[in-house]
């Protein structure tokens, strides 16, 4: 039986034209997130079962690619469950991961640690356009730093990068806090124990709308009047950071004054500050999905694109989960194959890339002859140009449509003996 020639459902391959954009678009992050002082780590893959099974990842524990125990330990006539067989898994976002690289390298790393990680992730969804069962994330966090500083220069970094990666498309940083959520919820009467319920609800707003929001609430068995109460709520409030202020004072009985004053000094600075052009807006529907999350929360959305590319917020509680000691945490997290989706379907090129230079050799060539050729390639090399060696096929005019496509401009032609 012949072998299989596609990949296995929901991974892909890669081809050239976009290889060149993904580099492109690594490099300048990581050029840019270094120069915020982020530190590149790297963590493996696969991570015990029991840590990605947690309950720290929501429903992406439902999506885990989980791995047979090997060898001996492996024990197909005695297993009653499936932790009989399972020991491990291959991590669903990096996050956890950094997490738990964070409590057993803690004492070796600085503090606040700033950390920068790219890597693959896997989930076991169901693939579609722009959505893979193997992708890259690409996740800057800073720990050990309680202060709303760490927020601000999550925002800056990423923002920058944005700006630099995709200067020709508007894109909105919105901004909430888990304790404003819950805040919000508690003045309108709705019971303590019902808030997750509540924001699974409200976190379908850009599908259903604020009227079918407030629709599935009631068929929920929510109190009208609790209701129509955060409704019109949500549907007042303004989106800037004095209206974070105003909101502040509305929920002072039921929320810590500094929560609405942490948030609005965020905005203020971070709006004083960027260099990049962005919209920032409060945004009191935003819920993020993760049930690690707990406060500030952070998502961007950008023009032409449907969906988040990227999002974050702060997880205070994850470190000491693995450590017994609670932790300051914040990252954001670039959607890096939504910024590639976006950048391909607009046709972008890569800029300021070294010239691409094709040496085509017509076969049979010299033995003196061809070491002469190679000398120039690599003189060429030396000076900075990029220079492919190969030989030269029959048709030639389809051998230059294609190197095209990878970027080649100029193409130089050599033959055995001299053109007439």
């Amino acid at each position: 039986m012949a072998l299989k020639k596609k990949p296995v459902t929901g991974m892909r391959d890669i081809l050239p034209a976009e290889m060149q954009i993904r580099d492109y678009v690594t490099n300048q992050i990581k050029e840019t997130y270094r120069s915020f002082g982020f530190t590149q780590i790297e963590t493996p893959c696969v991570e015990h079962i029991e840590n990605l099974t947690s309950k720290q990842g929501g429903d992406n524990e439902k999506l885990i690619f989980k791995i047979l125990k090997r060898g001996e330990k492996l024990n197909l006539e005695t297993a009653q469950e499936e932790n009989d067989l399972v020991d491990g898994g291959l991590r669903y976002d990096l996050t956890l991961p950094l997490s738990r690289y964070y409590s057993n390298n803690g004492a070796n790393l600085p503090s606040p640690f700033k950390a920068l990680q790219m890597g693959s992730v896997w989930r076991a969804d169901r693939p579609q356009k722009g959505r893979y069962r193997q992708f890259t994330q690409c996740d800057i966090d800073i720990l050990g730093d309680a202060s709303n500083m760490a927020e601000i220069e999550l925002i800056l970094a990423t923002t920058t990068a944005l700006g630099r990666i995709c200067p020709n498309n508007a894109f909105t940083v919105r901004i909430n806090d888990r304790g404003i959520l819950k805040g919000m919820a508690m003045y309108c009467g709705f019971p303590e124990e019902s808030m997750d319920q509540v924001f699974i609800t409200l976190d379908k707003m850009d599908k259903i709308g604020l009227d079918g929001v407030a629709a599935e609430l009631l068929e929920s068995g929510y109190e009208k009047e609790s209701v129509e109460k955060y409704t019109k709520l949500l549907a007042e409030v303004g989106d800037d950071a004095a209206a974070v202020r105003s909101l502040g004072e509305i929920l002072a009985e039921v929320m810590p004054k500094e929560t609405a004053e942490n948030l609005s000094y965020i905005m203020d600075t971070v709006s004083d500050v960027a260099e990049t052009e962005f919209r920032l807006a409060f945004d009191p529907t935003l819920v993020r999905g993760m049930s690690y999350y707990t406060g500030t929360i952070f998502e961007v959305s950008m023009e032409g694109f449907g969906g988040s590319v990227a999002g974050g917020g702060r997880y205070d509680k994850m470190i000491g989960k693995f450590t017994g000691v609670d932790t300051p945490a914040c990252g954001f997290s670039i959607g890096f194959e939504r910024i590639v989706t976006i950048l391909m379907d607009q046709g972008s090129s890569v800029e300021n890339a070294a010239a691409k230079k094709a040496y085509l050799i017509e076969k049979n060539m010299d033995a003196d002859r061809f070491k002469e050729i190679m000398k120039q390639a690599m003189a060429e090399r030396k000076a900075g140009v990029q220079v492919l060696v190969s030989q030269m096929n029959k048709n030639k005019k389809f051998q230059k449509e294609q190197l095209g496509k990878e970027g080649y401009t100029e193409f130089v032609e050599f033959y055995r003996e001299a053109l007439k």
